[in-house]
């Protein structure tokens, strides 16, 4: 299965190294941060329904949380032979307003 990140997924990605990196002055977090991602998704792809479902307006939507970051979670749905993670936020983020744009 391919995986796919959207834009605006990777963009959520960047934002967040940028923070750790920048802000906190934590290289070595930004890095763990990256690697995280990458590893919680390749978790999913052999079995993206593990994911929580996330009710709202995208079917099929669930989330995974990044291991280590708990907080930060993977948004995702399975498509025909591609999981898509359409974002990746931070969870004290208006999280449901943010992924309503997502239609």
């Amino acid at each position: 299965m391919k995986i796919e990140f959207l834009p605006r997924a990777e963009g959520d990605i960047i934002r967040q190294f940028r923070y750790y990196l920048v802000e906190q002055e934590a290289p070595m977090t930004a890095m763990r941060f990256r690697e995280a991602v990458i590893e919680s998704v390749k978790h999913l792809q052999p079995h993206p329904p593990i994911g929580s479902l996330f009710p709202g307006s995208i079917p099929g939507l669930r989330s995974w949380p990044v291991k280590g970051f708990e907080m930060i979670r993977i948004y995702y749905f399975e498509a025909p032979g591609c999981l898509r993670v359409v974002r990746v936020l931070h969870g004290k983020r208006e999280v449901r307003r943010i992924l309503k744009w997502e239609e």
